[in-house]
């Protein structure tokens, strides 16, 4: 084979090369029901042993009684509220078990009827770490406040949870807003979990 061949054939496999790198990149970021990409800034979280990265479009709320953390995420086009991502860690062995914590947030929802809603529930392992989710929509029975025992009833809701086995106990994680807001956000939450790994 000539020189000039064989400079040919490296040259379109360094393209190849560099045009693989490209797609790479690409298909490492997660795509939201509007097209846009699920990006993860550069906010890095821990407790219990795990840590975290927060998707990029999300905003650090302010601390708050028993969280860990809270984040903002601005409403999708047509709803008036934002929705909010709530992290809590009471302690090793504290917060009660697994099932009993997907069950009373399964009923938090109800459907138009008054039925209770029904949850999807799955079970994942990423980076060698166990999490229990959950999706559900309808109306969400919202506490009122710390001090008030009345229930604010909000249609047209839906939450993401995932509870978390961290080394030094569970980590609850609960994704929560109008209905469309948390689609679009589906896929940064999803990006946040995948982001999870031991200390």
């Amino acid at each position: 084979m000539g020189t000039g061949r064989r400079l040919h054939i490296a040259g379109l496999a360094l393209i190849a090369v560099l045009a693989c790198g490209g797609c790479s990149r690409s298909t490492s970021q997660s795509s939201t029901r509007d097209g846009a990409t699920a990006r993860l800034g550069q906010h890095l979280n821990h407790v219990a042993g795990l840590e975290w990265t927060t998707p990029a479009r999300w905003s650090v709320g302010a601390a708050r009684p028993m969280r860990v953390a809270t984040y903002q995420i601005p409403p999708a086009a047509g709803d008036s509220e934002p929705a909010e991502c709530a992290v809590y860690f009471f302690g090793t062995g504290q917060g009660g078990g697994v099932e009993a914590n997907l069950d009373r947030w399964a009923t938090q929802f109800a459907q138009p009827d008054g039925r209770p809603a029904v949850p999807q529930e799955k079970d994942r392992t990423i980076n060698g770490i166990t999490l229990h989710t959950i999706h559900v929509e309808g109306t969400y029975l919202a506490a009122g406040g710390p001090m008030t025992t009345v229930t604010q009833t909000k249609p047209g809701y839906a939450m993401l949870g995932a509870i978390v086995e961290a080394p030094q106990g569970l980590v609850f994680f609960k994704f929560t807003g109008p209905a469309k807001t948390v689609s679009d956000g589906q896929a940064e939450f999803d990006a946040m979990l995948g982001s999870l790994r031991r200390q």
